[in-house]
């Protein structure tokens, strides 16, 4: 394409753009349902946008990322020719070559690629994803004529409220082009493969490497129920209830243990094959680096526990925060978030929900979460939608609770005493090992202004002369070790007048020394008499 076809392709989408604008009165303003048919009225390009903007609840307001969520998936397919022009372009032969047949008719048809049934030539069935020609360009032009349209609504004084369009759209377009990358999902594929070799009730389809391009991947075909089926599921024997445990078991531990999860699973993207958990479509994850993943174990373990000062802690240790905290109200909105939640059984808590409410209060303190937490904050209430379905007895933060505490689903009663014991042991143990990382973070909250020491006046001035005389003892404590050490060092060096062998100057500092610590040491003692 020349560059005035280029020119004239932007224009005449430009007009298209600005009169879908015009058709939803976006002059009057945008609200989460006209987004959203904004968006479907857009095309395929905008649905996607669409669909990955509903998981950012970082970025957006609740009402429309819930919205958004509700965008259709069914996008009108590339007619066949289309899909075999694809195949040839990218393995430089014709789909006859490659494959024994092709369904022509698609499973599925989304905004960036759409699927067909196969077989290969050893009569292996498998499944074909090809990209949409042409979807790159496109996306690309239609991410700068809306970067345009931003700056045209921020010249007409739009009230869009506090989102800032022109970053999501950055970022959005960044999670795009990964998503669009089909050697990327391949290795996720690979790499989801690798981490839950060890589990045997958990499987992945298997990728046909020598057929993979960035615009085409094959995959062994996966010939079973669907997640939600039900009636199907029961007729085939299966135990929703222990389905239910396993599903909810391998996403905790993708989150917590691996630091790579699946972003969209929804019950589409998940089959049971031969007694087996399949996942599907893992073109979109989400990652949680060590250092997150260790603040997430304690505010998970801190909200079961309803631990105030300890989930106060963790969220003070955030990298993210962007001003100055008010301690005793972000104190008393922790205590208010977690006294909703006192009387309700372990059971009877949503992680999802949860991690909503913990966001607002964040928010209200200028404090955001990571943003790998805000994609698994959509994920887990998207598993906990497909839990409430198929097996509504199980709960997704009571499993995540034990993983994370490393407790066992359930205890004997005649155990009950000496798990208590053993627990508490641990506790302790556990506690006096931390004490050096409680240091270091006290130390780095103190650097950015976050410490705060909490001090009971029971009268205006004993306080304050207590305070100083602490001080006093500490600097008279470090000018006599100073001493001592000076002393020392000039021990170690040929200095004249010397007396018994040890330099004047030395001697001198060390009985300046001895008398600041027998000082301090009979205060020390007389106080302690005091108080007796």
């Amino acid at each position: 394409m020349t560059q005035t076809e280029v020119k004239l392709s932007s224009a005449a989408r430009l007009k298209e753009m600005v009169t879908a604008l015009k058709r939803h009165g976006i002059i009057h303003g945008v609200s989460p349902v006209k987004l959203k048919f904004i968006l479907e009225d857009l095309g395929p390009t905008y649905v996607k946008l669409g669909q990955i903007m509903s998981m950012r609840t970082d970025m957006l307001p609740k009402s429309y990322c819930d919205e958004l969520a509700e965008l259709r998936t069914d996008v009108k397919p590339m007619i066949y020719e289309e899909v075999l022009q694809v195949i040839a372009s990218e393995y430089g032969f014709s789909a006859e070559e490659a494959f024994q047949e092709i369904d022509p008719v698609c499973i599925g048809s989304a905004s960036i690629a759409q699927v067909h049934k196969a077989v290969l030539k050893d009569g292996k069935i498998v499944v074909l994803k090809v990209q949409r020609p042409g979807i790159y360009q496109t996306m690309e032009r239609d991410i700068q004529l809306l970067k345009k349209a931003i700056s045209l609504i921020k010249v007409l004084n739009i009230n869009v409220g506090d989102i800032d369009f022109r970053m999501f759209i950055d970022e959005m377009w960044a999670t795009a082009q990964q998503e669009m990358n089909f050697i990327a999902e391949a290795n996720y594929i690979k790499e989801f493969t690798d981490l839950n070799a060890s589990v045997n009730y958990i499987s992945f389809p298997l990728i046909e490497r020598q057929l993979c391009t960035p615009r085409v991947l094959v995959m062994e075909y996966i010939d079973g129920v669907q997640i939600d089926d039900l009636d199907k599921l029961h007729a085939l024997g299966y135990d929703l209830n222990e389905i239910g445990i396993k599903l909810a078991e391998n996403y905790v531990k993708q989150i917590v243990d691996d630091g790579l999860f699946h972003a969209d699973p929804h019950p589409g993207n998940i089959f049971i094959r031969d007694g087996k958990i399949v996942w599907l479509d893992l073109g979109m994850v989400g990652k949680i680096n060590n250092h997150d993943r260790l603040l997430l174990k304690k505010i998970i373990l801190a909200i079961v526990q309803h631990d105030i000062e300890g989930l106060k802690e963790v969220f003070l240790l955030l990298d993210t925060i962007k001003g100055k905290v008010n301690h005793t109200r972000l104190y008393e909105d922790i205590e208010s978030l977690l006294e909703r939640y006192g009387d309700l059984d372990l059971s009877e808590l949503h992680f999802g929900q949860i991690m909503e409410e913990v966001k607002k209060v964040l928010d209200f303190h200028q404090i955001s979460l990571p943003t790998g937490f805000t994609i698994l904050g959509r994920g887990v209430l998207t598993i906990e939608g497909v839990l409430a379905v198929c097996c509504p007895k199980v709960n997704f933060i009571q499993i995540m609770a034990n993983h994370v505490s490393g407790k066992l689903l359930s205890e004997l009663d005649a155990r009950q005493e000496l798990v208590s014991a053993g627990l508490s042991l641990y506790g302790f143990t556990k506690n006096s090992l931390e004490l050096p990382v409680q240091f270091a973070n006290i130390l780095k909250m103190a650097m950015r202004g976050q410490a705060k020491i909490n001090i009971d006046l029971s009268s205006a001035d004993e306080p304050v002369r207590q305070a100083d005389m602490i001080m006093d003892k500490l600097v008279l404590s470090i000018l006599s070790a100073a001493f001592l050490i000076g002393a020392s060092l000039v021990c170690m060096t040929s200095i004249t007048p010397r007396l018994l062998g040890i330099p004047v100057i030395s001697l001198i500092g060390y009985l300046i020394a001895l008398l600041m610590a027998g000082w301090l040491t009979t205060k020390i003692i007389r106080n302690r008499q005091k108080r007796r």
